[in-house]
């Protein structure tokens, strides 16, 4: 069997994570228990589990020319995936990521640098690759323009399309039509359908249901919901696990539900694997280092 071809268009970072037991106030210095620089971004994350998991991944996105770019090109060329669509730009800084990872879990800082300068005609100038992907995967760290380009190839070609709505903001119907599944969070589901996930009034289930068929929501510890075409409700519960560092968590899940989706899995099957691949990669520090490999994904699964 071939491997699923699976073109992610996305931001790379570098990830500046500091590990510490105290959160510092305003005006106050701390001591850190844990610092290291690691290779990131939503795109970065998404595309390497992806590889990790199996399949033919290719890569549309931006850095700068500098040692932080090349840096992130090295590590995914190492994970075997193709980057001949990630331009280097010059006299600009590639993107960062300043992370806080403080009891489990994580506060994060974004600067794009040169992800801010994915144009719509860099994606066209690698329409072919989109064309002949089994599916694309993005996220919102790249400029909107660029997300509907690709959205508007993919649409064209037929090819199936897995967006990230992250970081949280309201999409148009147009871009939302062109989607093929929506995997958000319960914030940044709230943001799509202009509500408040604070508010009692944000229903998400009646959001869920409102796009049968097209949203997979992430509830983190309580694993994923979704509906199918006929508007009913389906959830996959979360693992009890060990948890380091939910860095890289919703990325992981992401690339496991693209991958096993272009196998030709059902939905049922795809978001159990990525709820699995998931509560994996939360058990080592940094959003890369625990990702899984097909074979411990497979192991975890039998042990269900």
């Amino acid at each position: 069997m071939r491997k699923a071809r699976v073109t992610v268009i996305g931001s790379l970072n570098v990830d500046m994570v500091t590990v510490t037991s105290t959160i510092p106030e305003q005006g106050e210095t701390v001591q850190g228990d844990r610092f290291a620089t690691l290779c990131g971004g939503k795109g970065a994350n998404q595309a390497i589990a992806c590889a990790r998991l199996g399949a033919e991944v290719r890569f549309i996105g931006c850095v700068g020319d500098d040692t932080f770019g090349r840096m992130m090109l090295d590590n995914l060329q190492q994970e075997q995936i193709h980057t001949e669509g990630v331009d280097i730009i010059s006299e600009v800084a590639s993107g960062t990521a300043s992370i806080i990872v403080n009891d489990g879990d994580n506060r994060i800082i974004v600067v794009p640098g040169a992800n801010g300068l994915l144009t719509p005609d860099h994606i066209r100038r690698h329409a072919e690759t989109i064309r002949s992907s089994d599916v694309i995967l993005m996220q919102l760290e790249i400029p909107l323009p660029a997300v509907r380009e690709a959205l508007s190839i993919a649409a064209e070609s037929h090819v199936p399309v897995i967006l990230n709505p992250a970081p949280a903001m309201p999409l148009t119907d147009e871009m939302l039509a062109h989607v093929s599944i929506l995997t958000p969070n319960e914030h940044e589901l709230a943001a799509l359908f202009g509500g408040d996930d604070s508010e009692q009034a944000f229903e998400w289930k009646t959001a869920i249901r409102s796009m049968p068929g097209r949203i997979v929501l992430t509830r983190g510890a309580d694993g994923a919901y979704w509906s199918d075409t006929a508007c009913h409700l389906h959830h996959q519960p979360g693992y009890e696990v060990n948890v380091i560092d939910t860095t890289g968590a919703g990325d992981t899940f992401n690339g496991a539900l693209a991958v096993l989706l272009a196998e030709g899995n059902s939905m049922d099957d795809a978001v159990h694997g990525a709820v699995a691949a998931s509560a994996l990669a939360v058990t080592q520090f940094g959003a890369q280092s625990g990702m899984p490999t097909r074979s411990r994904l497979e192991q975890q699964l039998k042990e269900d």
